[in-house]
């Protein structure tokens, strides 16, 4: 197993929440530890969806599988996680509408990407 810290921890934490489910999902186990099964209903996805978002949140070291009989019970790693998601829901972001979408994703293309057409005012 390896630890990370810093900048690598960032950027797992970003890779994960990069998922609108999967950011539901640390949301919900911010609050309490749950089943698959009841996350996945109360999330509205399918069993399957969910065991794979699971997969790579505990991939990215951010969940945990508790064995509960023979079930297991997902919660967070570590609770300051659950502090950290609470915190960012209180930030207030000024976003440029014209780099970002509503749902977060970015409209701007990456720099390693085909080149397109500079905007005027447009600071991404």
């Amino acid at each position: 197993m390896e630890t990370l810290t810093h900048a690598p921890v960032l950027a797992r934490f970003g890779y994960a929440v990069s998922d609108p489910t999967r950011a539901r999902i640390l949301l919900a186990l911010a609050t309490e530890a749950a089943y698959p099964s009841n996350l996945a209903d109360s999330l509205g996805v399918s069993r399957q969806s969910m065991s794979n978002h699971l997969t790579c949140l505990r991939g990215c070291g951010l969940v945990v599988a508790v064995p509960d009989g023979r079930r297991s019970r997902y919660e967070l790693a570590d609770a300051r996680l659950g502090h950290a998601i609470t915190d960012l829901l209180g930030v207030v972001l000024a976003v440029d509408p014209a780099c970002c979408a509503p749902d977060g994703t970015c409209l701007v293309r990456p720099l390693h990407s085909k080149p397109h057409p500079p905007r005027p005012g447009a600071p991404c």
